[in-house]
């Protein structure tokens, strides 16, 4: 199957061919430096490192680059409220930006412009718009006029007349239309400026990713990506003011993740709901939030839970645990069994399950990114190797076990494009044992002498006091799990 993604110009999915065969040019709208990443920064990032991993996984040379915003009006009243400098502001939140985003495993873009480092980019691309006739200044700002191009409103699917009835705009008799917007702010008393045509100032918010795309990936590129509320306007203006400064197409797909909400609510400070990457990765391991956002479609709107996430933590605890017990059972090499292992009945019915792993991911993600369906094949082989696993403890078998191999290995291939499954499973395991043991009232070393206790009850038959021992362990939520091997132990989630 060929890559179709769906691109917010149509409103549809399309066959996708990047204007250079094999090379592709990407710009994600990155953050504004003024407060921390919260949970809709989070799918953001981790939706667009999976779809950028894919396609490089699939052969494409991607040029990557993404924004950060270090002056804007939110960046300024912060810093005046915090008694510091824009820059000292910008450059503290970026550096929590990107250890948020290397908790999560986002890799970082190839390139990572500021605004402020673009300034006489930004100033020669509005002289072009002012020389064409598409934007005026008026009292030391620069604005676009929104009449003067024809195409406004095709990105958000509105007319301008739409737009003017639904919008709550500002009244500003600088304006020639209320829907005008601003590519350059006169500076006030106190605030950061650069020098213009137009007298000191400052850029406006939508001409900066106009100017650094243009810059990095040519005035015609392949995708621009960003949160579903970047349409309209940020992405409609840059449309605008990139097209008609430069007379050519400016981004070929539009791809946009959908909404964040918490339990069932729009995230908001007031309401008390506002979860921030730090915060949620305080609680659960990284891979479980990865492994969360990337649940729904990208398009889909996702909400966020307490139990949600945690469901998602012992999905992943449980995947690690049969990726570590497959390794550890599985043969050196790996062949596939069509390539002559010659494969027992109950063998080959497990292994259906898994033999199509890559396919059918590759059939999932090539359908517009569809990660909810290319981790349900992911569980699906999941099941399969614990299957195996179970069949190869009657007995060694070296068809069985090579089986296993090969099952891992693809798991660990697609979980490379997902950035899940990176960790050595007995790292991982060991690590969480010991995350949850801290949490405990009991230490490792209490827990073993209750179960010596209670081996020791059960070998002279004193059944009460063997019960009463693993219902003291039940209640501090240890798990027994008895075998002819002896007492094995788990802490419940």
């Amino acid at each position: 199957m060929a890559l179709r993604l769906y691109n917010s110009f149509s409103g549809q999915k399309e066959g996708f061919k990047p204007l250079v065969d094999n090379q592709i040019g990407i710009y994600v709208c990155g953050i504004t430096a003024y407060d921390d990443c919260h949970l809709g920064h989070a799918r953001a990032a981790v939706v667009f490192d999976v779809i950028i991993r894919y396609l490089r996984h699939r052969g494409f040379k991607v040029t990557h680059v993404q924004n950060i915003t270090d002056i804007d009006d939110k960046i300024i009243n912060r810093a005046r409220e915090k008694g510091v400098s824009c820059k000292e502001l910008s450059e503290h939140y970026t550096g929590k930006f990107h250890r948020d985003m290397e908790a999560l495993g986002v890799a970082r873009p190839d390139m990572e412009p500021k605004a402020t480092g673009h300034i006489q980019d930004i100033i020669r691309l509005i002289e072009t718009l002012v020389s064409k006739g598409y934007a005026y200044a008026a009292e030391g700002n620069v604005f676009f006029s929104v009449e003067k191009f024809p195409g406004y409103g095709r990105l958000s699917h509105r007319s301008l007349e739409e737009m003017q009835a639904g919008a709550r705009v500002e009244i500003d008799s600088r304006k020639r239309n209320p829907m005008d917007f601003a590519l350059w702010k006169a500076s006030k008393p106190g605030e950061p400026s650069w020098e213009s045509p137009w007298g000191p100032g400052r850029p406006g918010w939508h001409i900066e990713c106009s100017a650094m795309s243009i810059r990095y990936l040519g005035e015609t590129f392949d995708i621009h990506g960003g949160g579903q509320d970047l349409i309209f306007p940020h992405h409609e203006n840059e449309v605008a003011q990139s097209v008609a400064a430069t007379g050519k197409p400016f981004v070929r797909y539009f791809v946009h993740n959908g909404f964040v909400t918490i339990n069932g609510e729009k995230m908001s400070k007031s309401l008390g709901n506002f979860l921030t990457i730090k915060e949620i990765l305080s609680g659960y391991h990284p891979e479980a939030l990865r492994l969360f956002l990337l649940s729904k479609h990208y398009r889909s709107p996702l909400d966020y839970s307490e139990d949600l996430i945690r469901e998602k933590q012992v999905s992943l605890d449980r995947i690690y645990t049969t990726l570590s017990e497959a390794m550890e059972i599985s043969a050196t090499s790996a062949p596939q069994p069509d390539a002559g292992i010659s494969l027992p009945p109950e063998v080959e019915d497990a292994y259906t399950r898994i033999r199509d792993l890559k396919k059918l991911f590759y059939e999932a993600m090539d359908d517009d990114f569809n990660t909810a369906q290319a981790m349900g094949h992911v569980f699906d082989a999941v099941k399969g190797i614990n299957t195996l696993l179970q069949i190869s403890k009657k007995g060694p078998d070296q068809a069985c076990r090579a089986a296993i191999g090969f099952a891992v290995s693809a798991i660990r291939e697609v979980g490379q494009v997902l950035g899940l499954f990176s960790t050595d499973p007995k790292s991982y395991l060991e690590g969480r044992r010991a995350e949850k043991l801290s949490k405990l009232s009991l230490t490792a070393d209490q827990i073993r002498d209750l179960i010596h206790q209670r081996e020791e009850a059960r070998a002279k038959k004193d059944w009460a006091v063997a019960d009463a021992l693993r219902k003291k362990l039940a209640g501090a939520n240890i798990i027994l799990k008895d075998s002819p091997q002896g007492t094995t132990w788990e802490i419940k989630e």
